[in-house]
């Protein structure tokens, strides 16, 4: 199976809390879109890896995702090894995305740093004709960067107003991460309930280009604007 979009991320919930919005805005929009999780979350304070990964299949039939693989490498411990570059590699020349999301590359959890290389290193590796993985050469046209819960500029923003209540759904899948219980819920900043956190968050992005939610991208590489006509978001 073709993807037009594949999210790759390093635990079960991360694309979800991160970029949700855009995944379901993406599907809705007509596309095929599948996730990779790198690890089972096994080494999270709450859950276990049997139960998020049943909580991961929730969240994915809310959003309309299509295929979700699971890599199964340690859970805080996806390491820049060239065995598991080469099992992204495996993926991205069978689904042949369009499109790949990755986490920004600075980040707190070494796993979300280390994703963010383990993606960019196997999308250009896919293209290689004499490496020898199974597939055809393939490598994506786009890949792009969630900064949604970085402190920094963004490239562009994605209105996700229609999709806001849908994310929250998917990532209330996770009920043995998020559910009503003391502590349970205060995992982005301390005493602040993550699904209060996303929806200001997304408000903030939202405001940058004029409309209710939003969810923050960033590219390397400068964007190429055919028609200054067309450009969206009004300066004054």
């Amino acid at each position: 199976m073709k993807l037009d979009v594949l999210a790759i991320a390093a635990h079960r919930d991360d694309a979800e809390i991160t970029y949700g919005g855009t995944l379901i805005k993406l599907v809705d929009s007509g596309y095929k879109v599948g996730i990779v999780d790198l690890t089972q979350g096994e080494m999270g304070t709450r859950g276990s890896a049997r139960l998020r990964g049943i909580e991961a299949k929730c969240a994915a039939k809310m959003m309309g995702i299509i295929v979700r693989e699971n890599l199964k490498l340690p859970d805080s411990g996806v390491e820049l090894r060239r065995e598991n570059k080469i099992k992204l590699v495996r993926l991205i020349r069978k689904y042949k995305p369009h499109l790949v999301i990755l986490p920004y590359w600075e980040q707190r959890h070494p796993d979300h740093a280390n994703c963010s290389r383990l993606g960019y290193d196997a999308c250009y590796l896919a293209g290689l004709a004499k490496l020898k993985v199974p597939g055809e050469t393939h490598r994506p046209y786009k890949i792009i960067y969630s900064t949604s819960f970085r402190e920094v500029a963004c490239s562009f923003v994605v209105d996700i107003t229609e999709q806001l209540e849908r994310k929250l759904g998917a990532v209330a899948c996770y009920k043995s991460q998020f559910k009503d219980m003391k502590g349970r819920k205060d995992v982005l900043i301390p005493g602040m309930d993550v699904f209060d956190f996303m929806r200001i968050r997304a408000a903030y992005y939202g405001s940058l280009i004029g409309v209710r939610y939003g969810e923050a991208f960033m590219v390397k590489e400068t964007m190429a604007v055919q028609d200054p006509m067309k450009l969206l978001g009004r300066s004054i």
